[in-house]
């Protein structure tokens, strides 16, 4: 009877496949979840549109995942982050600017007296955020933006901006690019701020943001050289029916995946859902008082009313309960 021999690189190299497949098969792609329906659709979801074969498949030139930024992938509250760098840069702007000191609302700002701030209205801060995001170059803007964020802190959590990223969202987000996906953010939040830091925060480039939009203007610098300067001229309002808009703008394509928290994002939910095959609808609702903040519909920022949570069981949609389903909010819990 011949014996047959494996030569020992063969069996160390079968070995370690041996060994490697069941870690593979276990590895939990969403590992600061808890296991319960939002994370089994999510993963059930990815699973089947890419499993070729699978009645609910998607090709790759049309997977495409959108997000929403403030409330959905990071802190919105006490308020949106744009909304305080515009506040924060006013010093700035009247030290540039110095009879803007006794002009309202930069008077009201400077004072730094909370209660008044508190009652700032809508075009209030309309004039604020022209006067602080625009009559630069882009470059200049994105410079700004860039030394702001080095140093703000969070006023409850004490920490950069940067890092109260949702890290449960971060692993969808890497779950659905590993497979093919494109993520892309549609927020209502300003496209210029957002292409700041989203590929180094989250691994979406500038090009695949798409966000309120200003007018700019052609022009040419002292030295003679090319340059954008940024006006006080809205040219989409990615809020509400505005974001669908956006999505066709931009991207040209319909999603097959959206993920929001709030009214703001319910026509980017229903255009989603109104596509062909298969499609993912997701809000994550903030129920965590303790960990982060617990709002819904008497919440200013992020509204998330009765109505919509009914839409929600209604169409099918995915809750997320941030109390129940994530194990960690922060990377740095």
């Amino acid at each position: 009877m011949s014996t047959v021999r494996i030569r020992p690189r063969v069996l160390a190299l079968l070995f370690s496949v041996a060994l490697a497949t069941p870690a593979l098969a276990q590895t939990d792609p969403l590992p600061s979840w808890n296991d319960g329906a939002a994370k089994k659709a999510i993963v059930e979801f990815v699973q089947a549109t890419t499993a070729q074969g699978d009645p609910k498949f998607v090709p790759p030139a049309e997977r495409i995942a959108v997000f929403d930024q403030d409330g959905t992938t990071w802190v919105e509250q006490p308020m949106y982050s744009q909304v305080m760098y515009c506040l924060e840069r006013v010093p700035a702007l009247v030290k540039a600017k110095p009879e803007l000191k006794d002009v309202e609302p930069f008077k009201t700002v400077l004072s730094g007296n909370r209660e008044a701030l508190a009652k700032l209205t809508m075009p209030d801060l309309e004039k604020i955020l022209a006067a602080t995001l625009t009559g630069m170059s882009v470059e200049q803007f994105g410079a700004q933006v860039k030394d702001w964020l080095a140093t703000a802190k969070h006023p409850r959590f004490k920490r950069p901006y940067t890092e109260l990223v949702y890290q449960p969202m971060l692993e969808v987000m890497k779950l659905f690019r590993a497979n093919g996906y494109k993520t892309y953010f549609v927020t209502g939040g300003g496209q210029d701020f957002v292409r700041v830091y989203s590929e180094q925060v989250y691994g979406i480039p500038p090009e695949q943001v798409v966000g309120s939009a200003g007018g700019t203007r052609f022009g040419y610098d002292k030295a003679g050289r090319p340059m954008l300067t940024k006006e006080p001229k809205l040219l989409l309002n990615d809020d509400k029916a505005g974001k669908p808009e956006g999505i066709h703008l931009i991207i040209g394509q319909r999603p097959v995946a959206a993920f929001g928290n709030s009214i703001g994002d319910k026509q980017m939910l229903e255009y989603t859902q109104a596509g062909d095959g298969a499609r993912l609808m997701v809000l994550l609702h903030h129920d965590d008082g303790t960990r982060e903040f617990a709002y819904g519909a008497k919440s200013k920022v992020g509204t998330f009313p009765d109505t919509l949570m009914a839409q929600a069981q209604k169409q099918g949609w995915v809750v997320i309960s941030m109390k129940n389903d994530w194990k960690r909010i922060f990377a740095f819990e």
